[in-house]
């Protein structure tokens, strides 16, 4: 179901018709958030991509800060397929493609080395949603995914919403209920650089950082979790307090050579389970422009846009390495082989549910 209001008058200069198409027997549309701020946000209900986020910096010039295509065909083939989408059923990787549930052995496909990656080739971020814009500031997307969907057990119906507040924030609510124990761990891939999208792009090196997490998950060589639970304290995953990206992105560390990068799950600090609450600020000093990240989620995901490698977005934009950052609110990587990480399992009857908040703002 498609249903939308007037998106020709949008600050990022998309157009709806570029985006309309029919993709296995279901429609694809363009969607404009707007607020009383003046602020834009511009989605799809292929993958709920997000195309583009129209914000003001300190001298009042909006720019898109996050990564996108300009047509649904770019976002289809897109050289990064989950640039800027909704990841699911299962966020970040699992080890081997494999994964016991209920006494019962799964095997996913490997589309990240020897690894299962973000729900598979065909997870949420490569189906059509159904979609219904129901005011100006709200899209809720809906999407079943089959019993033995990409691998993993049950039908799962997934209801999202996408909101745009007057607070000027970007508030993504996920709900799902299965007939059969599963896995759930989706997320948001919004590739963020808050100096604006360009030709070509500018790094996010100069950005500062702070994550609300005294502890992350170290990984090997192919991004799998050892399955310990260690101290960023002394190492450069530290942003415990206010660091510059790139000021040890390139250090001699053996979890930095691991991730190419930043590439790892950060244990956020909650006073108890499943709060709403703080989780990183992300600063860009010259345009003045702030993002706050706020979750229900026991992690997020750190990636500093390792392998982006120039290929082109949204009206003649570039996109090399380094040029976003990402912060994927989610349950740590390969939870299912790690049972004492928090659980990522749903059982019938149970409600999964999760609340990330994107907060957009100026400091002068």
């Amino acid at each position: 179901m498609i249903n939308t209001s007037m998106t020709h008058n949008n600050l990022s200069g998309l157009k709806r018709e570029d985006f309309q198409k029919t993709i296995n027997g279901k429609s694809t549309d363009l969607f404009i958030l707007k607020n009383k701020n003046g602020m834009e946000i511009a989605v799809t209900n292929y993958g709920a991509a997000t195309l583009s986020i129209m914000t003001p910096d300190k001298n009042g010039n909006y720019s898109n800060v996050i990564l996108g295509h300009d047509s649904i065909d770019n976002v289809v083939n897109s050289p990064e397929p989950f640039l800027s989408t909704t990841i699911g059923r299962y966020g970040n990787r699992i080890a081997k493609g494999k994964f016991t549930l209920c006494g019962v052995e799964y095997t996913l496909a490997t589309n990240n080395g020897p690894n299962s990656l973000h729900g598979g080739p065909k997870g949420f971020h490569a189906v059509v949603w159904d979609a219904e814009q129901k005011d100006d500031q709200t899209v809720e997307f809906k999407y079943t995914a089959q019993d033995g969907e990409e691998g993993f057990p049950g039908k799962l119906d997934v209801i999202m919403t996408y909101s745009l507040t007057d607070e000027n924030e970007f508030k993504i609510s996920y709900k799902a209920k299965t007939d059969k124990t599963t896995l759930v761990n989706p997320t948001n891939h919004g590739f963020f650089n808050l100096a604006g999208i360009a030709n070509p792009t500018p790094t996010v090196l100069n950005n500062i950082l702070t994550i609300n997490a005294d502890h992350y998950t170290p990984i090997d060589d192919v991004c799998i979790p050892f399955g310990e639970i260690a101290k960023v304290e002394g190492t450069p995953l530290d942003f415990s307090t206010p660091h510059v990206v790139g000021d040890r992105i390139n250090d001699k560390h053996q979890q930095i050579e691991n991730g190419a990068g930043y590439d790892h799950c950060y244990v956020l600090n909650k006073k108890e389970a499943g709060e709403l609450s703080f989780a990183v600020k992300c600063v860009e000093p010259n345009s003045g422009r702030f993002m706050e990240v706020y979750t229900t989620e026991p992690g997020v995901q750190l990636y500093s846009g390792n392998w982006l490698n120039g290929f082109a977005g949204a009206h003649g934009a570039t996109f090399p390495a380094r040029s976003a950052i990402c912060f994927e609110a989610q349950h740590f990587p390969d939870t299912p082989n790690n049972p004492h990480f928090p659980s990522a399992t749903l059982n019938p009857g149970e409600e999964y549910t999760q609340v990330t908040i994107y907060k957009f703002g100026v400091e002068k």
